[in-house]
């Protein structure tokens, strides 16, 4: 009974390690906040104090009710204004014409859809078969898998 009080101490330990992280990360979560978004007194220099005060805010930021700890759902609303604000970029950055409205032609083409669709043809028939489908998904998987690895090994 004591081990499964302890282990779900040290996992809610680490999601609220790795949440209030991912908080502190900035805008789109995987996007690196600017050096001037840090240095707060813009000194040209960024202290551990400095960094330590960003990450505070934005843990304020998603605290809505301010009782010093993030619940379930102060971290979903979080996520979701981060998503709503990336769309709202994303389609005022594209709406071309604005007209309050995206076309075919206003959204965004993918950036490697052609090389991608190149290499799972292997054989260059201008169609992709089950096979070459179920071959790029493997290359796709191992190169996942090795990535994942390198990452953690970078970790240790």
């Amino acid at each position: 009974m004591k081990n499964a009080k302890f282990i779900t101490a040290i996992v809610l330990s680490a999601v609220a390690v790795t949440g209030t992280s991912v908080l502190a990360a900035g805008p789109g979560g995987r996007e690196p906040v600017s050096f001037q978004d840090l240095d707060a007194n813009k000194d040209g220099q960024v202290t551990q104090q400095e960094m330590e005060a960003h990450r505070t805010a934005r843990f304020s930021e998603a605290d809505t009710d301010g009782d010093g700890q993030l619940s379930l759902e102060e971290m979903q609303a979080a996520a979701q204004k981060k998503a709503s604000d990336r769309v709202t970029r994303m389609f005022e950055n594209n709406d071309a014409n604005k007209d309050g409205f995206l076309n075919q032609d206003e959204l965004p083409k993918p950036r490697r859809a052609d090389k991608m669709f190149d290499r799972m043809d292997a054989d260059n028939s201008g169609g992709i078969s089950e096979q070459e489908f179920a071959d790029a998904k493997d290359r796709m998987g191992r190169h996942q898998k090795k990535k994942h690895h390198k990452s953690n090994a970078n970790d240790n």
